[in-house]
């Protein structure tokens, strides 16, 4: 058998919905990666969220990155970069990317699978969420949760000012 290796993301969305059969130790290691499974109405099960990282720690990235499955290869360097000087990484934070069509963009859904306490929207506008308006590089404090509001990374890149803004004010928000 020869590997397949692809990184479309439309082909990555086909291969995401078919049945795998993995051994057994591979098989829970990728459980933790999809996210949850329950079974629908015809015992058939279906995974609510696909994401990376570990939903448990709190903190949660929501991005909407339509050509690729979570970031472009520019985007997730400075996202590590940017989680390594906070001593994070993306083993203790969740991401998922609203653009894969598996994902409801629902707020509430989003709330009550992940059950969030830092939220960063990487250049996704609250109001998709159906969020009340939130200011770039400001946040809302919820009974829950803290949402925190940023650019994406591309418009980063394109503006320096963008990106010191963001900096200053996500270090402060990761460190309270």
């Amino acid at each position: 058998m020869s590997q397949l290796i692809t990184d479309n993301p439309i082909a990555l969305q086909a291969l995401l919905s078919e049945t795998l059969f993995l051994p057994k130790e591979k098989e829970e290691a990728m459980v933790s990666s999809v996210g949850n499974v329950e079974d629908d109405a015809s015992g058939k099960e279906v995974e609510e969220f696909i994401y990376q990282g570990d939903k448990s720690t709190g903190v949660l990235f929501i991005l909407r990155y339509p050509d690729f499955p979570y970031f472009s290869p520019q985007a997730e360097d400075a996202f590590l970069k940017t989680l390594s000087a906070l001593n994070l990484s993306f083993e203790n934070v969740a991401v998922v990317n609203l653009a894969n069509p598996h994902n409801p963009n629902d707020f509430k859904r989003i709330m009550q699978f992940f059950q969030p306490t830092k939220i960063t929207l990487l250049g996704v506008e609250p109001i998709s969420l159906k969020l009340p308006e939130i200011a770039h590089n400001s946040y809302m404090k919820g009974r829950v949760a803290t949402v925190f509001n940023t650019f994406s990374f591309e418009e980063m890149f394109a503006d320096v000012q963008k990106k010191r803004l963001f900096w200053n004010e996500f270090k402060v928000f990761i460190g309270t």
